[in-house]
């Protein structure tokens, strides 16, 4: 196939270095076309997508149906704000609160701005509801997390990268280990705290899957601390690892829920906050709001990607074929790969460097044999294919990893 280029793509990364802000650093493939489990260079080469824009792509790039859907719609109504009502804003929260069973949703455009609003949302009911004295409420999170890239979000990490240089901070916020329900109960011990963001799995740092009952554990801490427990499965949700949210592995019903990325299948900027009646509607008329945060456009885009995920079985799919990727990935001889952990179609493997060659050189190796993935925090590689994903281009793209690694043996 021939996407006909008009740049190179030699050109195209040096009008991005010379024009763009220097806040990435991606792998030196320049993408023209996307059609499910595949992406095209400009110069035509064809690959197999292994991180699926962050998971934002689950239902495979340029799905028909959520094309349709958004094309349909831009061409009738694009965009009225909340100043009025449209006609398909209330269709969208109907879908999908009955989907994910909550009362309300609050939809926004990005993950970020998804959780700033929980974080929002949990300050009113600490204030409101719990009684916490005024601007006192604080939010417990992890280590290693990532929830986004604000300047309160990184107030709250530990990776330098994210926050070094952004300061003064945004206080309220406590940190303690990821998966140790010991340090979490121990900062329950104080009154003023309000909420526990988590991460289900945590993706960015690495796909570090908790052990069985931490999701559990820690909700019923939460629960008899009169603390909200509020799950951000932006990476983790909508299918991704073999359920339709990663705390469905434990039957967690989150506080707060929230959703980014895969709920519009990549095509469109749409995120939601899920929470029930009486967290929900303690934000009144004009406290909270986005410009573009439930336009028409960016609801029926949502509405088609659940409805794909729910028609073509995409968990059950994730499901099955992680456990085939994981069992593949753990028979590849090599001392390079020292760890292999994931959950459903969301996984990734711990790279011993050789000599000078690291996980950046893996998959740099992986792209020049047609399969795109990333490194993250250095040594980790971090495999995501879009849950539509067939078994034989699975073990296809098996073949191409246990390759690149051989190369280098």
């Amino acid at each position: 196939m021939s996407t006909n280029p008009k740049i190179t793509s030699k050109e195209a990364i040096e009008l991005e270095h010379r024009y763009g802000a220097h806040n990435y650093h991606p792998l030196p493939v320049v993408l023209a076309k996307g059609e499910g489990v595949h992406v095209w260079d400009v110069e035509g080469k064809k690959y197999y997508d292994f991180l699926s824009a962050y998971s934002a792509v689950n239902q495979g790039h340029c799905h028909p149906r959520i094309v349709k859907a958004m094309t349909d719609q831009a061409e009738t109504l694009a965009l009225t704000s909340r100043a009025f009502h449209n006609d398909v804003l209330g269709e969208f929260e109907k879908f999908a609160t009955e989907y994910f069973g909550f009362d309300k949703i609050l939809p926004m455009n990005t993950g970020a701005e998804a959780v700033e609003t929980a974080i929002k949302l949990c300050r009113k009911w600490a204030y409101l509801t719990k009684g916490i004295e005024k601007n006192q409420a604080k939010i417990i999170v992890c280590e290693n997390n990532f929830h986004g890239r604000t300047t309160t979000i990184v107030s709250f990490s530990n990776d330098p990268d994210a926050y070094a240089e952004y300061g003064p901070f945004t206080p309220g916020f406590i940190r303690i280990p990821y998966n140790d329900l010991n340090a979490l109960e121990k900062a329950l011990e104080d009154p003023t705290v309000a909420g526990f963001m988590v991460e289900p799995i945590q993706g960015e740092a690495g796909v570090y899957v908790p052990g069985d009952g931490y999701l559990k554990g820690a909700q019923e801490l939460c629960r008899k601390n009169n603390v909200l427990f509020i799950a951000d499965e932006v990476q983790t949700g909508i299918a991704r690892t073999g359920k339709l949210l990663a705390c469905d592995y434990e039957d967690v019903k989150p506080d707060i829920l929230i959703l980014g990325k895969a709920i519009s299948g990549g095509m469109y900027p749409v995120s939601a906050v899920f929470a029930n009646d009486e967290i929900m509607l303690l934000i009144k008329p004009g406290q909270h709001g986005s410009t573009f945060g439930g336009n028409p456009v960016g609801a029926k885009v949502a509405m088609a990607a659940l409805e794909v995920i729910r028609d073509e079985k995409l968990a059950e799919k994730a499901m099955y074929l992680g456990e085939i990727l994981r069992n593949e990935l753990e028979a590849i001889d090599s001392d390079m790969i020292t760890l292999v952990r994931g959950r459903g179609l969301l996984n990734a493997i711990i790279i011993k460097p050789k000599g000078d060659i690291v996980a950046w050189d893996v998959c740099l190796k992986m792209a020049e044999n047609g399969l795109l993935a990333k490194p993250t925090h250095g040594d980790i590689i971090r495999f995501a294919p879009p849950l539509v994903i067939t078994e034989e281009q699975l073990m296809d793209c098996v073949e191409i990893i246990r390759k690149s690694i051989a190369s280098f043996e």
